[in-house]
């Protein structure tokens, strides 16, 4: 976590430096030593890799810890400078006078920002004394403790020793085994098995290697461990020692070679690397000669694999022999032919509970009738959320208690008791080795995870932004790509902790695959607060503490999942403040944006907060109103009012001091469905990133937002509160919303020398305007505009579909709504060759057949059509859509029939029929008219379909 905070800090430091330089006159060489110590410093950090070793040196954690407080507080004082000296500067000649009476003001705080910055320059000198003097420098080349080397111990795993306690993996283990013996997947070379710690992946891998049919199939076998330290030599000494190429004493011999070898370096400086050729090439070809069964249990990164491929023929077409891999990580994973991911998934409440029976009822088979056990039992399952390990200790410990008062007692503090698991069964040590494996620019991602409740769903846009906001994905990690922007990098930092599996994904991008919602295991979250208290990363409130009188102290984050009286805060420099709770008119009005920002400024608490979440819903239209002195929070790079309410309608002209704001959110409610008026100030927020207006807007003048050249989300957008010539100017804009009015004034005959968007990365628009409707003709000018789009969402009653022509070809997703449509959109659509995504809902069309031509929608993934009230009928023509997965009808109530035409779609395998008449379904089901036309479907739903209309 100290890397992430120098990283922001160096990065915002230098682009103060370069960017505003005029703004730190009179410290600027003061600032330029600072940088250069702290760089220093980070250099120092990466060499000694402290921040994974702070959990075996209580002088690392307080190393670490003090560099960290260093690092914030730095980027704090020469931002909290510039930023103040620069909204003084800013103005014309009718300033003059204010700024004269200003200058004595600059004077003290351009004393007091000196005092500081030589205070912090004096902080880093006697920590370095420090570093000296208790011994950490020695530190670097420490071996790893006794009790690291013990842990790995414990997890040596051997092929022999198979668990009696399996349950849920009966079609895993045949799906596997099939993979890896049938001819039809001999091209497939290397099976992976991921999934999170705890898991069973290393039980499967067993279960598959011991059974019948893999030991009829193979000539040869080796179970190697392989671990976080990965040593591409005993990997492939090992192999050969398993498969019973070489035997003991010669592999003996070879290590002694090798030593000798190594006593003579200096005369021979490549002897080492021909004697791991020597090696790796006997392990790759006695397995491209033998039909070979190699597993490679616990292999943690790509990294490893590659270093140990050498030894492995997998591209030979010729050998017989597979690998199989167990993983924590995606990653490793090859991509197919060669290679086959399994991903195991969390047990079943079911399976959940048959595997708790069989270990906690083995010493008490009649308990199992116990019925105050049964109830406890059941509901202690629910905290392990599936994962069998968690499970097992969790029966292993009930097992040895006899009555059901030791279970209840068991039962009050459950997740303790697993947490306390002995030997093999320690919980947190299993999840602690993901952490640790975690490279640095991912600890803090993960660390930030910490501020959501528990079970909460988390959107992955807004955790993204989030991240960039306070820095812990800083603009120096996107050098390496022109073209990737810091969100991207967020991105692939999110998809990494997906792929190590230390989160869940929940939901997708239909059309991109991007993870949109995702959750963390209840245990994997417990790890994630225990290091975030840990490394005093944030202050949580909650049921636990809410009530507390005691102040909140030292602490950059506080995240309320409760609500909490504010003046318990009493910390400086707060970095970031969460709210999420549903609050109370009362509670709300202790906890109001004016109430904190008051507060904040009264008591002298020196907080300059990067994000305020207010985001949540609030069940009364509040008395209160967004502060005034809002804009006195310079710092803000995130600032989120979503879904609150408040009884006056106005936000405060002070909005625009905020200059550095990233993300601004004002998506609030108003009182009694009002509009809400926003200050024509939003312009000055030129480093504003994403940008959602409130559903309803209005303004004494039209919104200039021409300035915002990083803007790169535009939500809510319309033109009749904000300039329709702005678009042209935002040239990063990637995603546009716009609501309620779109009207292009003067419109003009030659529309191509006048395009309305003025990006070219602009990927998804939306156009919802069904209250007041869109002429045609500007619909087809803003399509024109965009021509690369790939998500297209309309819901806008335009009674004609613009022709093929106004359609970018790169469209992969079109959602119509209320367009009402009398002619077939289908001849116009399906000619779009990416579309892979249509959805009709809601009036879409009006009319009663739609026909799907031979040919037309040659990529087409999923088609829905729901709420079409006239549609009689679906015509699919013998070659089209060639490709379907997915087809969903809901609530046409006019269809009589599926389209015959679907039976020469071999790919489709979900047919989802809801809100139909109960004529539709029984044509369906067993016995009806169109049962042997569609039984061949994988996967047949109906819902909401017994009516007789």
């Amino acid at each position: 976590m100290a890397s992430s905070a120098l990283s922001s800090a160096i990065s915002t430091i230098g682009n103060l430096l370069t960017e505003e330089a005029k703004f730190l006159w009179g410290v600027e060489e003061q600032v330029e030593r600072l940088q250069t110590e702290l760089r220093w410093m980070e250099s120092f950090l990466s060499l000694k890799d402290a921040d994974a070793r702070q959990g075996e040196d209580r002088r690392i954690r307080m190393w670490v810890s003090e560099i960290r407080e260093l690092a914030y507080d730095a980027e704090d004082v020469v931002e909290a400078f510039a930023l103040r000296i620069g909204s003084k500067r800013k103005g014309g000649f009718s300033d003059a006078i204010r700024k004269s009476a200003c200058l004595l003001k600059e004077g003290r705080l351009l004393h007091k920002t000196r005092s500081k910055i030589d205070s912090i320059i004096a902080r880093i000198a006697d920590l370095t004394r420090r570093l000296q003097t208790y011994g950490i420098r020695e530190l670097r080349d420490a071996q790893s403790s006794s009790s690291s080397n013990v842990r790995r111990e414990l997890r040596w795993t051997y092929s022999h020793i198979v668990e009696d306690n399996i349950v849920g993996l009966g079609s895993e283990t045949k799906k596997l085994v099939s993979i890896l013996v049938e001819d039809d997947h001999n091209h497939c070379k290397v099976v992976s098995i991921s999934g999170m710690g705890g898991l069973g992946k290393t039980t499967l891998a067993k279960k598959v290697y011991n059974h019948s049919r893999v030991r009829d199939n193979f000539t040869h076998f080796a179970w190697v461990y392989v671990s976080q330290q990965c040593q591409k030599r005993k990997v492939w000494e090992d192999a050969l020692s398993g498969l019973n190429v070489i035997s003991n004493d010669e592999l003996r011999k070879m290590r002694e070679e090798e030593l000798a070898d190594k006593l003579f370096s200096f005369l021979k400086d490549n002897q080492s690397s021909m004697n791991d050729e020597r090696v790796a090439k006997k392990l790759f070809d006695f397995l491209k000669n033998n039909k070979c069964l190699v597993i490679l249990d616990d292999l943690w990164s790509i990294e490893d694999w590659n270093v140990i491929l050498p030894g492995f023929p997998i591209n030979e077409p010729q050998s017989k022999s597979k690998i199989l891999i167990t993983s924590r990580n995606k990653e490793v994973a090859l991509p197919e032919p060669r290679g086959h991911l399994h991903v195991l998934e969390l047990l079943k409440e079911k399976d959940s509970w048959e595997l708790f029976q069989k270990i906690a009822f083995q010493h008490f088979p009649d308990d199992r009738m116990d019925g105050k056990k049964k109830e406890l039992g059941k509901e202690m399952v629910k905290h392990c959320a599936g994962l069998p390990l968690a499970i097992i200790v969790l029966g292993g410990i009930l097992a040895t208690k006899g009555s059901s008062n030791e279970w209840q007692i068991v039962n009050e503090n459950v997740k303790s008791y697993i947490k306390r698991g002995k030997g093999l069964q320690r919980i947190d040590e299993v999840l602690t080795l993901s952490y640790d494996d975690l490279p640095p620019y991912l600890r803090s991602c993960f660390l930030y995870l910490s501020h959501f409740p528990e079970d909460y769903e988390i959107n992955a846009e807004r955790l993204i932004q989030l991240w960039v906001a306070e820095g812990i994905v800083s603009s120096e990690q996107e050098e390496g790509n022109e073209d990737e922007i810091i969100e991207d990098v967020a991105e692939r930092y999110l998809i990494e902790l997906a792929e190590r599996c230390m989160i869940q994904v929940r939901e997708t991008d239909v059309v991109t695959s991007k993870i949109k919602t995702f959750q963390m295991h209840d245990l994997m979250r417990d790890l994630c607060l225990s290091k975030a208290k840990q490394e005093n990363f944030l202050f949580i409130v909650d049921q636990s503490n809410a009530d507390s009188s005691s102040s909140i102290w030292r602490v950059r984050r506080v995240s309320a999942h409760v609500f909490f009286w504010i003046q318990r805060l009493k910390s400086p420099n707060t970095r970031s403040l969460f709210w999420f709770d549903v609050l109370t008119e009362e509670a709300f009005s202790k906890l109001a944006p004016k109430t904190v920002v008051s507060y904040l400024k009264e008591h002298d608490i020196d907080c300059n907060p990067r994000v305020l979440n207010f985001e949540g819903k609030t069940e009364f239209f509040s008395g209160c109103k967004v502060p005034s002195d809002m804009g006195n929070l310079i710092h803000l790079r995130f600032l989120s009012l979503r879904d609150r309410s408040f009884a006056m309608s106005k936000l405060p002209s002070s909005l625009g001091n905020l200059r550095c704001l990233l993300t601004l959110d004002l998506r609030i409610k108003g009182s009694c469905s009002d509009s809400i008026l926003v200050p024509n100030v939003i312009w000055r927020m030129e480093q504003l990133r994403h940008l959602y207006l409130p559903q309803k807007c209005k303004s004494k003048k039209k919104l200039k937002l021409d300035t915002l050249r990083n803007l790169q989300t535009l939500v809510n957008f319309n033109t009749k509160h904000c300039y329709l010539k702005d678009l042209s100017k935002l040239t990063n804009l990637r995603v546009l919303k716009i609501r309620w009015h779109f009207n292009i004034e003067d419109l003009k005959e030659d529309l191509d020398k006048s395009p309305i968007i003025g990006s070219k990365f602009l990927h998804s628009l939306s156009v919802s305007c069904d209250t007041y409707g869109v002429d045609p003709r500007h619909l087809e000018h803003l399509l024109l505009s965009c021509a690369c789009i790939c998500k297209l969402s309309l819901k806008v009653d335009i009674g004609k579909l613009p022709e093929y022509d106004y359609f970018s070809e790169e469209i992969t997703y079109i959602h119509l709504s209320l367009s009402r449509l009398n002619e077939d959109p289908m001849p116009t659509i399906e000619k779009l060759p990416n579309l892979r995504v249509l959805q009709f809902d809601d009036s879409a069309f009006i009319g009663m057949k739609m026909i799907c031509s031979a040919g037309g929608f040659p990529k087409l993934d999923s088609l829905s059509l729901e709420s079409l009230g006239n549609l009689e009928e679906l015509q699919v023509d013998e070659g089209a859509m060639p490709v379907l997965r997915r087809l969903e009808i809901v609530n046409c109530r006019k269809m009589k029939m599926v389209p015959d035409g679907l039976r020469s779609i071999e790919t489709l395998q979900e047919l989802a029929i809801k809100s139909m008449p109960k004529a539709f379904k029984d044509r369906l089901v067993v016995g009806g008219e169109d049962f042997n036309k569609f039984q061949r479907f994988r996967s047949f739903t109906f819902q909401d379909c017994d009516d007789q209309e």
